[in-house]
């Protein structure tokens, strides 16, 4: 299931797990949980909308810590 949520309704700030920075409040994005009656709210994930829509294309965010190598 997905939601649109307009930036007037967006009040909390979430992390975007398809690029790993933070959804602040006041901007517009895309909620998405499971469909199959099986998800529970923890299960919803906050998405930029841009994000949302490029998910097919881009490989899953890799969370490292700032002195991290960044490659390799």
């Amino acid at each position: 299931m997905v939601r649109n949520i307009f930036g007037a309704a967006a009040v909390k700030t979430y992390k975007c797990p398809g690029c790993m920075q933070d959804i602040r409040p006041g901007v517009a994005h895309v909620v998405a949980w499971p469909a199959d009656g099986y998800g529970e709210g923890a299960d919803r994930r906050h998405w930029h909308t841009g994000c949302w829509r490029a998910r097919d294309r881009r490989t899953p965010g890799v969370e490292r810590s700032r002195n991290a190598p960044r490659y390799g």
